[in-house]
């Protein structure tokens, strides 16, 4: 089964919209895709349960019928770091049952997106790192990086991160997030020279759009 982690440079820099055009993208190859959110801080009440923003437009672009407990196993109300939203809920965010969401998922669909929080080295909880979701579920890594001054350096620093802790860099999308960004094309290809992975894509500044639309600017290597 194709799946992969989805990582970025730093929060708000466009991982749930590139996570979204990679399963349209997927799905595009014939394939039954899903997104997942393990964890996800930020929820509101729906229906009694709480809803996270990010899990919802994964599940509304992934296959569907599945289970929205299976796509994000901890939703924790409050808008922080999930170590800290977590000890506001009285919750004990934990890797088992990450593991076996994602195991319940693997038996529905073809490919799964995973979407983690942050950047790369923010923790899920007091005692668990991103790089332990990705090791257990032997995921490679793709890397959002948010198109705005300083991206070189927050770029250059997670790919860094991301293979000195033993994990795959299987490839990253430029997410054009400063639509007042001098020089873009020149970053584009100073990061290209200089990621140790292929580039799948580059988003362009399209508030709103959908992201069936943006699905056509990537192009994954592994399915090529």
């Amino acid at each position: 089964m194709f799946s992969v982690y989805v990582t970025g440079t730093d929060t708000g820099i466009g991982k749930t919209l590139a996570s979204c055009a990679l399963l349209h993208a997927l799905r595009g190859h014939g394939l039954r895709a899903a997104g997942m959110k393990p964890v996800a801080s930020g929820c509101e009440r729906i229906d009694g349960q709480w809803r996270n923003e990010d899990a919802l437009a994964l599940q509304a672009a992934g296959a569907p019928g599945l289970a929205y407990a299976d796509i994000n196993p901890f939703a924790l109300e409050h808008p922080l770091a999930p170590e800290l939203a977590a000890r506001d809920a009285g919750v004990a965010v934990e890797l088992l049952p990450i593991l076996a969401a994602h195991a319940r998922l693997a038996t529905e669909v073809d490919a799964l997106v995973v979407e983690g929080v942050g950047g790369w080295a923010a923790p899920l909880s007091a005692s668990m790192m991103q790089l332990d979701v990705v090791r257990a579920l032997r995921l490679p890594v793709v890397l959002v990086v948010g198109l705005r001054l300083g991206c070189l350096n927050h770029a250059l620093l997670s790919a860094r991160a991301i293979v000195e802790d033993g994990a795959h860099l299987a490839g990253w999308i430029a997410s054009h997030i400063d639509p007042t960004m001098a020089r873009v094309e020149d970053n584009l290809a100073m990061l290209r020279e200089r990621l140790p992975a292929p580039c799948w894509g580059v988003l362009p500044h399209a508030p709103g759009a959908a992201p069936a639309l943006l699905a056509r600017h990537l192009r994954l290597p592994v399915l090529a």
